[in-house]
Parts: structure tokens; C-alpha cells; sequence
């Protein structure tokens, strides 16, 4: 089964997230060279552009959300996960037509696609609880 126009652009987002952590690129500079990948075409683009664009504007607000939840040091998080943590903060905050379970699970299958082998459970985990302190009245919880 081939991944949806969403997923694609979920795992660009990360991919992107994660260039521009580990290379110290611009975020216009690191959609350019996303936005140039053939599976690019394939993305839902302006999903990609929302969740890139926002989770890197926003990293820093977002990490104070998502470091009380972690049960490491935040050095020591591998780039995948931070950025798939934020690219999912980004979207249970900002995107409240994403109903939270769909942030979650897709948040875990991009984890599963480019981190370790337990960092989905890790991933997992945190957004269970972010999403209960971000989404404290979302009528789909309990």
C-alpha cells in the first residue's frame, strides 16, 4: 500500500526538520531543497509547508511543552524523534482539525519509517501525554 498525499508530506516534514537541525539551513532554504525531491510531487503541499514552517517557527515554545515529558535529557533525543515530536506538537496545536489520534498514530509511522527500533513507543508515549495537556477539551479524549 502506497503512503497518502498526507503521510508523504508528514515524513517530508520531518525530513526537513531534520536537515535543517543537523545542517543549520534556513527553513526557506531547506524547503527548496525538500520541495525538489521527486516524491515531493506526490505531497500534499500545503500540509507540508504547514507543518514544516510551524513546527520550525515554533521549536522552541513547543521543546518547553515537550521536555517536562521526556525521560532523558533532551541532548540526548535523537534528531528523528525531536523532529517528528515537533512536527506533531505543531499539529495538535495548531491544527485542531486533525483529530489528535491521526497527529498520534501518523506521528508514529513516520518514527517507524526513519527512527530506531523502539523510538515509536518512545514517540508514543510523549504525544499520548501532549496531546492530553494541548487538547484538554478535545471532544474525541476518555
Amino acid at each position: 500500500m502506497k503512503p497518502s498525499r498526507r503521510r508523504i508530506s508528514r515524513e517530508l516534514a520531518v525530513q526537513a526538520l531534520y536537515q535543517s537541525a543537523i545542517n543549520q539551513t534556513s527553513a526557506p532554504e531547506t524547503a527548496q531543497n525538500i520541495r525538489e525531491l521527486p516524491e515531493f510531487a506526490r505531497a500534499d503541499e500545503a500540509l507540508f509547508t504547514a507543518l514544516f514552517f510551524g513546527a520550525h517557527a515554533n521549536r522552541s515554545d513547543y521543546m518547553q511543552h515537550i521536555r517536562p515529558l521526556l525521560d532523558r535529557d533532551e541532548n540526548d533525543l535523537s534528531p528523528i524523534e525531536r523532529a517528528v515530536l515537533l512536527m506533531a506538537c505543531h499539529e495538535l496545536a495548531a491544527m485542531p482539525e486533525t483529530p489528535y489520534p491521526v497527529v498520534i498514530n501518523e506521528a508514529i509511522e513516520v518514527t517507524k519509517t526513519f527512527g530506531g527500533t523502539d523510538g515509536h513507543k518512545f514517540v508514543n508515549g510523549i504525544l499520548d501525554r501532549l496531546a492530553a495537556e494541548l487538547r484538554p477539551n478535545d471532544p474525541k479524549r476518555g
